[in-house]
């Protein structure tokens, strides 16, 4: 037999106070994520040998880990944002309070953000995936290589590393956002 917790509205001070935690920790994590995915992606982008042919698949998932990488900047905006809000919900001054409704429509902003940077990183990791099976499947077996462009290289490798950077900062803000949202709406 499972007895249910009543579920109450969090007060205003209470939700500040989280609000801002919350905010902060998603700021820092988005801010260290995307730092380090962008840093692997002008690796990735300064280190490739442009004159050999190249997987459309890899040039694919380096535009998707771009636009994924911007996706981050935006949520370390939004994070900043949160922590702005939770600064007006302690005001003294109730008028200059934010509504619920706001609130939780900038949450919900943030929380669309995620996922659609869940779907970027996801794609362009499936994008370098996919190049490098490619290549692994089109090497002979054996110890020699007839054709160095087949070889799996660790520039391939850190693209899918960068990719799944910003899954997992995205995760995390999806995961922020989501939490704030349904203890607010309860």
């Amino acid at each position: 037999m499972r007895t249910k917790l009543p579920s109450s509205s969090p007060s205003k001070q209470e939700f500040a106070g989280v609000f801002r935690l919350f905010g902060r920790i998603s700021f820092w994590a988005h801010l260290l994520l995307g730092v380090a995915a962008g840093i692997l992606l002008l690796l990735v982008m300064f280190s490739r040998n442009f004159s050999e042919i190249n997987s459309a698949f890899i040039g694919f998932g380096i535009f998707l880990a771009v636009c994924g990488v911007i996706a981050v900047g935006f949520r370390v905006f939004w994070a900043y944002r949160y922590t702005r809000l939770a600064k007006r919900l302690q005001l003294p001054d109730s008028n200059l309070h934010p509504k619920k409704e706001e609130v939780i429509k900038i949450l919900r902003i943030g929380l669309v953000t995620s996922l659609l940077g869940i779907g970027l990183g996801f794609l362009a990791s499936e994008g370098a995936v996919i190049a490098v099976l490619g290549k692994t499947l089109a090497q002979p077996q054996g110890v020699a290589v007839y054709n160095p462009e087949t070889v799996v290289r660790s520039i391939d490798l850190l693209l899918i590393l960068a990719d799944v950077t910003i899954i997992g900062a995205h995760f995390l803000g999806a995961v922020n956002s989501l939490g704030l949202v349904e203890w607010l709406d309860n």
